[in-house]
């Protein structure tokens, strides 16, 4: 699991490793902590080993708007499941350039 401060004693808690093959789907979490979930955007982020981080998107928890980077928004979708403060973010179909660490911030 990876683990990212927002404040001090806000947390995220993000879902651990997975191993998937390319046309299979993929489905990540991100438990929040800390913080009003409802107030604050919840961001998702790409990072490929030896490559620049890459924005994937953001989620409105409030209302569930959604904005997608081009780059993914055919094969992306965010939720969240506002009741256990939890974002999510599925992959349909991975590709292999999909193999990377996913942040939400």
């Amino acid at each position: 699991s990876s683990l990212a401060g927002v404040l001090a004693q806000n947390l995220v808690i993000q879902s651990s490793s997975e191993i998937r093959k390319p046309g299979d789907s993929v489905k990540m979490s991100c438990k929040a902590s800390g913080f009003t979930f409802t107030s604050y955007y919840i961001h998702w982020i790409q990072q490929v080993p030896g490559k620049e981080l890459k924005w994937i998107g953001r989620i409105d928890p409030e209302d569930g708007k959604t904005v997608y980077s081009s780059a993914f928004k055919e094969r992306v979708t965010m939720t969240t499941d506002n009741s256990i403060t939890t974002a999510h973010l599925q992959i349909d179909p991975l590709r292999e350039e999909d193999s990377a660490t996913y942040y939400c911030a």
